[in-house]
């Protein structure tokens, strides 16, 4: 599973190649997620300029260097958690969301596209709830579900 794959914050330098990654991620996840409606010379500068020096960005990094998944966090959002599409099934994203637990033991919140049932069957059973959703509230137009998580341990936590 995950064990030949280590998590660290990802540097500067790792931006276009982070940013590649999440741009083959979502090439493959569509229809169940829209199309990116920035190029791909626009994500990459926003990986460069904004996500990896300004956010909290860690990756998932194979054994053979290669960058396998990405998590950003800004503030108590889970701002992004994709993983490439030849890793998936494999723990990462489960190991990148306990790590962002960790980060942000107060809680998380994250919007995700209505659309991907594998996505919130995903964060549903890692104790993220349904607390919100829009029809089109989003860059992409589309129809989305706001999810948090609390801590187990924490008294205001509403599951």
């Amino acid at each position: 599973m995950a064990e030949n794959v280590t998590f660290r914050r990802a540097v500067v330098g790792e931006a276009e190649a982070i940013a590649d990654m999440w741009l083959r991620s979502r090439a493959a996840s569509v229809p169940a997620i829209p199309p990116p409606v920035h190029t791909d010379d626009e994500v990459r500068r926003h990986f460069a300029e904004i996500l990896v020096p300004k956010r909290e960005t860690w990756i998932a990094e194979a054994a053979s260097g290669e960058i396998v998944g990405v998590l950003v966090l800004h503030d108590a959002w889970l701002d992004q958690l994709y993983i490439d599409p030849a890793w998936t099934g494999r723990g990462i994203g489960s190991r990148l969301l306990e790590l962002a637990k960790i980060r942000r033991p107060e809680g998380l919140d994250l919007w995700a596209f209505q659309a991907n049932g594998g996505a919130l069957a995903f964060y549903e059973r890692h104790g993220f709830i349904e607390v919100d959703s829009t029809d089109d509230d989003n860059e992409e137009g589309a129809p989305d579900v706001r999810y948090e998580w609390r801590s187990p341990s924490d008294p205001s936590a509403t599951s």
